[in-house]
């Protein structure tokens, strides 16, 4: 009986020229460096959340303080802000600021964290106003409130536009 099995067909071949190796270690592979480049890309664009407020996270439930806008809306506040090619200004709507004191203006990045602006705003006149040059190229979250935070009002600042009316978030406006 004769054998039909040539000399080269009994070398067997190195791993790597095998096509199934190169699937069986390629997708792990492949799917590492994928999850390794999903971490630094998230961890790199800064906060994870779009809204300004200290939230607590207890399980699945997540709870905010909101006394801070019902405090607005129980004193009926509005304004509006102004974007100046050189400076910020405020202009009470309806409702009672406190007198001279400053109040703080936070313009949020609506996705990266690292370009929010606050701005401490002084009474002038008209109302409030601080030097600020602000890029109106995206669209802004826009919070007024109080240094101690006892009241804020919202709103957003669309893209391109140099205005925005600022009311409470919750209780009217």
């Amino acid at each position: 009986m004769t054998s039909n099995a040539s000399p080269a067909s009994d070398r067997k071949r190195p791993f790597w020229k095998e096509p199934m190796m190169w699937v069986v270690l390629g997708i792990p592979l492949a799917s590492i460096v994928a999850g390794v480049g999903l971490v630094v890309v998230s961890v790199r664009s800064g906060s994870a959340d779009a809204v300004m407020d200290k939230v607590d996270r207890v399980s699945q439930i997540q709870t905010t303080d909101l006394g801070p806008d019902e405090a607005a809306a129980a004193r009926k506040l509005s304004a509006i802000v102004q974007i100046r090619a050189d400076h910020v200004e405020l202009v009470p709507v309806t409702g009672e600021f406190a007198g001279a004191s400053p109040l703080v203006l936070t313009l949020a990045h609506p996705t990266e964290a690292a370009k929010d602006t606050t701005l401490t705003l002084a009474r002038d006149t008209a109302g409030w106003t601080a030097p600020a040059q602000i890029d109106t190229s995206h669209d802004w979250n826009v919070q007024l409130a109080t240094q101690d935070g006892l009241w804020r009002i919202r709103g957003r600042l669309q893209r391109d536009t140099q205005a925005v009316r600022l009311a409470p978030a919750r209780g009217g406006g």
